[in-house]
């Protein structure tokens, strides 16, 4: 069986430039449709079983975000349901992978994948629990669902929404975590919840993307999360009908998941520079991030994106434009695709099942400060 690189499935993204032997499978990421976008790549290697090989992605130096790729480990998988970190190295544009797999098919990937097969089995698996209703906000360029979970009977309304960013598919582990929490019913503080507010959860915000396999834009090339000031079903109708289905409900508490690819860090991004924050916001805020900095040891306040300063927010952004929108607590989470080196993995590094705990812990930080939304 000859050495083969394949990537014609669910988010994969690879070109193959040339297989010259085990030591030399050179390859380039493809961009996202009508953008200049690269980063993430997930593909399959076939035929290679107990061969030394060295994966060179050749593209690397003009790839979106080029600081992502020092001290950064791919992660591989032979079931598709374990990934674990393998040896990395950057250097001069090339980012090499080396792997001996133990069988003939090893799948490669930037970060742990989130399939939308697995999507749908989320949503159908979450829509079966007791006083959980499913509904399809609106749908994408390429007629996929935009589905959200409705659950708990509260006044006040929480929204929590990821993977604007395709790529970043650590937030929808985060978010299957964070809605196995609020499903479980033995859980007392998923009860608290659950009575103290209506949670509106919307798991993927980009299906087209996410199955194009593109790192950051929709079916047509558009940063979603840059569309918040003015949608349109043209080019963003993803973002318009979660934004029309916030406007129906009022929002009090939004939290946008994503992920960074330079940091090696959680963290959170807030609001600061909307022209009408107030004391009340700001505060509560600053509080959440607190609260869950003392409940995750993976979660820190010291690094993060710098703050905009008064009236300087970007308000075609979501976390900007909900505070200002809706007067309400928003942020931005961010987790990597490295590592979080407060508290280092070197099997799996920053993983699904870490992020499925943050989600646990995030909705535990939020309970501390319910009582005090609008």
């Amino acid at each position: 069986m000859s050495i083969a690189i394949s990537a014609a499935f669910d988010s994969g993204n690879i070109e193959v430039v040339r297989i010259a032997g085990p030591g030399a499978i050179d390859l380039s990421i493809r961009k996202d449709a009508h953008s200049d976008f690269y980063q993430w790549f997930h593909f399959r290697l076939t035929g290679a079983a107990g061969q030394a090989c060295t994966l060179r992605i050749v593209n690397c130096k003009g790839s979106a975000y080029e600081g992502g790729w020092p001290n950064y480990r791919a992660v591989v998988s032979e079931d598709r349901q374990n990934w674990t970190r393998v040896a990395t190295s950057y250097d001069d544009g090339v980012l090499s992978i080396r792997v001996t797999p133990r069988t003939n098919s090893m799948y490669v990937a930037y970060f742990a994948p989130y399939s939308m097969e697995r999507h749908h089995d989320l949503i159908a698996r979450i829509g079966q629990c007791s006083g959980v209703s499913t509904s399809v906000l609106g749908v994408s360029l390429d007629g996929q669902s935009i589905d959200c979970v409705t659950l708990g009977e509260g006044p006040r309304h929480v929204w929590l929404y990821g993977r604007q960013h395709p790529g970043e598919s650590m937030a929808e582990w985060w978010m299957e975590g964070a809605l196995e929490r609020l499903t479980d019913p033995a859980d007392p503080q998923a009860r608290a919840l659950r009575q103290a507010a209506t949670f509106h959860l919307v798991p993927n915000m980009n299906p087209d993307g996410s199955r194009r396999g593109h790192l950051r834009t929709n079916a047509a090339g558009v940063n979603l999360n840059r569309e918040w000031h003015a949608p349109t079903a043209e080019k963003s109708p993803e973002v318009l009908c979660v934004l029309a289905a916030m406007n129906e409900t009022g929002v009090d508490f939004a939290m946008d998941v994503h992920g960074d690819e330079s940091l090696p860090h959680n963290f959170i991004a807030g609001f600061e520079g909307i022209p009408s924050s107030t004391d009340r916001q700001l505060g509560l805020l600053g509080d959440y991030k607190t609260i869950l900095s003392r409940l995750s040891p993976d979660f820190q306040t010291r690094i993060g994106y710098p703050v905009a300063a008064a009236g300087r927010a970007n308000l075609t952004m979501s976390t900007n434009a909900v505070a200002e929108r809706f007067g309400c607590v928003a942020m931005t989470l961010e987790m990597p695709f490295k590592d979080a080196d407060d508290l280092p993995d070197p099997r799996a590094g920053w993983s699904p099942e870490r992020c499925k705990a943050l989600g646990r812990d995030c909705l535990a930080a939020l309970l501390e400060i319910v009582g005090r939304l609008r």
